[in-house]
């Protein structure tokens, strides 16, 4: 089973031509609030590639609330620990435009008080999966992660948004997860090097973790097991790359559970962000285990396999 510590939100998405600059007023296109949130997304990621999910959480007492659980539990996430507290629900302000990309402001709301306390001990024993990421506070993600990493968990981390990360927190994991921005703040951090190949090598190497990083269209490089992996990403027609990543991190998470090896939960999780990017919107764009699977077989076969001492 996968256990979800992370953010559940609102998105307020406006599709627009293109993103406005500092200081503008554009009009936009279109309108739509739709259930989001870094953890919301990648549990519902995980639960459609077909894993047993549970997410522990926080929203508020307000409107937004339901609408915000409405995918989780439609999509018969177990939802028993999230709670309700007396503040907003987090909510996201998002603009799409017109070629898919996208930029988002967060903010937190009732995530802020989201406590992994909930989570018993039971749940975060040898053969379950813990998911992470950090639109909850840091403090409370360390917690959880070294009670998870001392109970024989595997710990999975998606260090969004960019954040530097504490030599503790990098020694608990089992699986770090970034895209090349995010990279560079933790390289910066560290002193490491910032270029994704070296970056996944170099962090590998000193902590033990695998370590993804994701590159959009130009897909993933990866450092596992003592190896180098790489893979481009499928041609897809993108439409909203709102989610894509989530999607990536929910899949690998859900490969990882059943069993799955490196190749095939790479493969997948490269599936699932491309096929994520093909509609709009973020959580009814996450694509079910069929459509995965199917698209994840191309991707494998045309995966690249080398040597870690191939990166400085």
């Amino acid at each position: 089973m996968i256990v979800v510590f992370g953010s559940i939100n609102l998105d307020l998405v406006a599709r627009v031509a293109r993103l406005p600059r500092p200081g503008e007023t554009i009009t936009g296109d279109s309108f739509a609030t739709l259930p989001g949130g870094k953890g919301a997304n990648q549990a519902l990621a995980a639960r459609r590639a077909g894993a047993e999910v549970a997410m522990a959480g926080a929203v508020g007492s307000d409107s937004f609330a339901d609408d915000a659980l409405s995918g989780l539990v439609a999509a018969g996430v177990d939802i028993d620990w999230i709670r309700r507290v007396g503040v907003l629900t987090g909510v996201a302000l998002i603009h799409v435009d017109s070629a898919g990309q996208n930029a988002i402001t967060v903010v937190p709301g009732a995530n802020a008080a989201a406590d992994a306390a909930v989570v018993p001990d039971t749940a975060l024993a040898a053969g379950m999966t813990l998911l992470l990421q950090l639109e909850v506070p840091m403090d409370r993600v360390c917690a959880i992660a070294s009670r998870a990493s001392k109970r024989g968990a595997r710990v999975i981390l998606n260090a969004a948004p960019a954040h530097a990360l504490s030599a503790a927190l990098l020694s608990d994991l089992d699986v770090l997860i970034v895209n090349a921005l995010e990279a560079g703040a933790i390289a910066d951090a560290l002193d490491m090097p910032g270029a994704p190949e070296n970056f996944a090598a170099a962090l590998h190497r000193r902590y033990g973790c695998a370590v993804m990083v994701t590159l959009g269209s130009r897909g993933i490089v990866a450092a596992v097991d003592g190896a180098l992996l790489s893979v481009d990403a499928p041609a897809v027609h993108v439409v909203d790359t709102t989610g894509a990543g989530d999607a990536f991190a929910g899949v690998l998470a859900a490969a990882l559970d059943r069993g799955a090896d490196w190749p095939t939960a790479i493969a997948e999780g490269v599936a699932a962000g491309s096929l994520a990017c093909t509609a709009p919107g973020a959580q009814r764009a996450l694509p079910e285990a069929a459509a995965i699977r199917t698209l994840a077989a191309s991707v494998a076969s045309k995966m690249r396999s080398g040597p870690l001492s191939a990166a400085p």
